[in-house]
């Protein structure tokens, strides 16, 4: 039995036609980029380093992935901008937020032991074990952990989709972007960045909630209480 010949879809042959695919083309490049322009401008006066951040109650800290259980090199970064602000005064507890939908991988314990062990209180670290993606790390801080207003801290080609999300969400954030080498994990992370940012208009549009939200936790107020006392 012979197959059907698939059929090759055919360009236009008038100039006229080839004229409307490329504007359609152009068209649709356009509106793609959209999300991304829109991240870029709500989130440009929102960048600040560890050196120049306002002094601000909480920082939160995404997950980044571990490598044999410990946090990767990029997640040890945010961390270590974390442990600098703890200690340089400008941040009093640390919100650290990832995955741990599957046993034995758990992002937030990970990043709790490395934060201890660079000096941050143990009592001054709460653990989001539901933050799956930056949109339900950014609802949880606002709806299950009470914070208000926060630093934010991820790699630079991050922290702006962070940023703007967390805002919508309801937390008024200042941003961290962490300076990394201009790797091909770095580019990945860049090129991704577009994508996400459509994933990230249409959390805005739609709000959805995260894929846990759960009870109210008092982790963060208790330990604001406790960092007054």
């Amino acid at each position: 039995m012979r197959r059907p010949k698939l059929r090759r879809p055919r360009l236009p042959r008038t100039r006229t036609g080839q004229r409307r695919l490329v504007q359609a083309v152009m068209a649709a490049c356009a509106l793609a980029l959209l999300p991304a322009a829109w991240i870029h401008v709500s989130t440009d006066d929102r960048l600040r380093t560890t050196a120049d951040v306002p002094r601000t109650e909480v920082a939160v800290v995404f997950g980044a992935g571990l490598w044999d259980g410990e946090p990767s090199p990029y997640l040890a970064h945010r961390l270590d901008a974390a442990a600098e602000l703890y200690r340089a005064g400008r941040i009093e507890v640390v919100l650290v937020t990832g995955d741990n939908s599957r046993e034995g991988y758990d992002e937030p314990d990970a990043m709790r032991a490395y934060l201890t062990r660079r000096g941050v209180p143990d009592g001054r670290i709460v653990s989001d074990y539901a933050g799956f993606d930056t949109w339900d790390s950014c609802v949880r801080a606002k709806k299950i952990f009470g914070v208000d207003r926060a630093v934010l801290i991820s790699q630079g080609f991050h922290i702006r989709r962070a940023v703007a999300l967390c805002q919508e969400a309801g937390v008024s954030s200042y941003g961290v972007g962490v300076d990394e080498a201009h790797n091909a994990t770095w580019y990945y992370g860049g090129v991704r960045e577009i994508l996400a940012a459509g994933k990230a208009a249409l959390d805005v549009v739609f709000e959805p909630d995260p894929r846990f939200l759960g009870p109210r936790e008092p982790g963060v107020e208790r330990a604001l209480t406790a960092a007054a006392e």
